[in-house]
């Protein structure tokens, strides 16, 4: 008899589902897990962010509505650990004001969907940002553009020397403008690149985002120009792959 050669299949993505309400969590832990995910679970900040430095998730489902601390503060302190800092955000939450909505993707979530939701929609909205989260690049292929340094191997930006830490939605972002430098990028293209333009999206999420971006880019972020009426334009024409 021979042994069984064939490969172990590949590791499941890990989602961490945060919540405070055991009837969500179960909901979407269980579309999440029939989709083939490997789902944890929290039921307020603290856990949540215990769990995340623990597990590296590929994705955070996040209620902005927890008993010890809003889902702001979780997300915030997602994004300055550098063992969180990647993980895709997808907050879910009860709060409908534009207001909230630019708040969380200021703050560096991906996506935004509020309840009630269809826990279908919620599995494809996942699957797309779990795809975009896949960045294709060549070994030691770096980008240059003025004072801007895109490691594509390492997922790195330098800023004349200096790292920047950017977000998944960010840092493809700037990848896109920076490749196709001197082209006007429109907000619909950009959402549809980006984002998959999925429901309820608006291009005043691109004009969130790359506010952020350029805030981050420091002297650089001016390399980013606004086209009004269209969208933006990468102004650095040395840019090069």
């Amino acid at each position: 008899m021979y042994a069984d050669m064939s490969l172990p299949p590949p590791p499941k993505l890990r989602i961490l589902v945060v919540d405070d309400e055991p009837e969500i969590v179960t909901l979407v832990a269980y579309h999440l897990t029939t989709s083939g995910y490997e789902v944890h679970t929290a039921s307020d900040g603290q856990e949540a962010l215990a769990k995340a430095r623990q597990h590296r998730m590929a994705l955070v489902i996040l209620d902005l509505m927890l008993p010890d601390m809003s889902g702001f503060q979780v997300l915030s302190a997602l994004r300055a650990n550098p063992r969180t800092r990647d993980s895709a955000v997808l907050m879910l939450t009860a709060l409908r004001e534009d207001a909230d909505r630019i708040r969380g993707l200021s703050l560096g979530a991906d996506d935004y969907l509020t309840k009630p939701f269809n826990p279908e929609e919620l599995v494809l909205r996942a699957k797309a940002i779990l795809r975009r989260g896949r960045v294709h690049h060549t070994p030691e292929q770096m980008s240059v553009a003025g004072d801007v340094v895109i490691d594509r191997q390492a997922h790195r930006v330098r800023v004349a020397g200096n790292e920047v830490v950017l977000t998944p939605t960010e840092y493809r972002l700037l990848l896109l403008m920076v490749d196709h430098a001197g082209q006007v990028q429109q907000r619909q293209h950009l959402l549809q690149a980006i984002w998959g333009a999925e429901p309820d999206m608006q291009t005043r999420t691109v004009d969130v985002h790359v506010q952020r971006l350029r805030s981050k880019l420091g002297t650089a972020g001016d390399m980013i120009e606004t086209v009004r009426g269209f969208g933006y334009r990468f102004s650095d024409a040395s840019a090069k792959a």
